[in-house]
């Protein structure tokens, strides 16, 4: 009963971000997905991108792109409902997307946000894409970052810690994630190949405390202590050779006065990722 009195780790309120795109197309599966295995409430939102002026200007341009969207996010509704998920419709006027999509889930406490991933690129914030990131940056609760032609994992998750504040959210809202999935859990830690042996033996023993909270959960579980310079690849190496089609990392937002950051490892994750991955607030 305590257990689900934590807000880490807890999927009980799902807001779908949504903007009708091919981009949110596996977003929207997956937020479904989510929804259904965890018996969660889904919150479909979308933003109608307006501002006053534009409002005064072409009221009718804005009255039936606010029609087409609510059609299509109560379409997503109703498809939710016959699948037993329960399922509400909230759509908002705003020229910041990312903004409203985050003001619906302080609102209305939710513990995940699932968007899609627009773009790939060179660089790691343009691969990202730039809603995405300020979602991440903004949000005070988890992100579910679903690339196109992705889906809810069917094999394996994968869980990167360091046994830090953040990576100890990361690896319980793995675990819960796994068990309500049904699915193994890989947990991977990184260090440096020339790392202190103090500091070895501090990440062996975060290791162990995840497969040891993996074991009580009921959860299969497998713990790999890698090394490398770039933590990225290996965490994306990893995934792949474990054939883990879904990754929860840990990850602070910062903001600035000209950019949202969300830490350069998991930004480069999900910018490579070829399957959805869930980045954790510790808030």
């Amino acid at each position: 009963m305590m257990e689900e009195l934590l807000p880490i780790g807890r999927f009980q309120t799902i807001v779908l971000a949504t903007d009708g795109s091919e981009y949110s197309v596996a977003a929207e599966d997956a937020a479904l997905e989510m929804a259904r295995h965890c018996d969660a409430q889904l919150l479909v939102t979308r933003v109608v991108l307006s501002n006053p002026e534009y409002e005064a200007l072409v009221p009718d341009r804005v009255e039936q792109a606010a029609r087409e969207a609510q059609q299509q996010i109560d379409a997503l509704a109703e498809r939710a409902r016959a699948e037993g998920v329960r399922a509400e419709t909230i759509l908002r006027h705003g020229s910041d997307p990312y903004h409203e999509f985050v003001r619906v889930a302080n609102e209305r406490h939710g513990d995940v946000i699932v968007i899609g991933r627009r773009t790939r690129n060179d660089l790691a914030r343009l691969m990202v894409g730039d809603s995405t990131a300020k979602v991440i940056g903004l949000a005070s609760c988890s992100v579910l970052v679903v690339p196109r032609g992705t889906r809810m994992p069917e094999h394996r998750l994968l869980v990167a810690t360091d046994g830090s504040r953040l990576g100890d959210a990361a690896a319980y809202s793995a675990i819960r994630l796994a068990a309500r999935c049904s699915l193994p859990l890989t947990a991977v830690a990184v260090s440096a190949p020339d790392n202190e042996p103090d500091q070895q033996a501090e990440l062996a023993a975060v290791l162990e405390r995840v497969r040891s909270a993996a074991t009580e959960a009921g959860i299969e579980s497998e713990c790999l202590h890698e090394h490398g310079r770039r933590p990225y690849e290996v965490i994306t190496a990893t995934a792949q050779d474990r054939k883990a089609d879904l990754v929860v990392m840990g990850s602070h937002g910062r903001t600035g006065l000209s950019r949202l950051l969300m830490g350069s490892v998991s930004e480069r994750v999900i910018g490579d990722a070829r399957y959805p991955v869930l980045i954790v607030k510790a808030s």
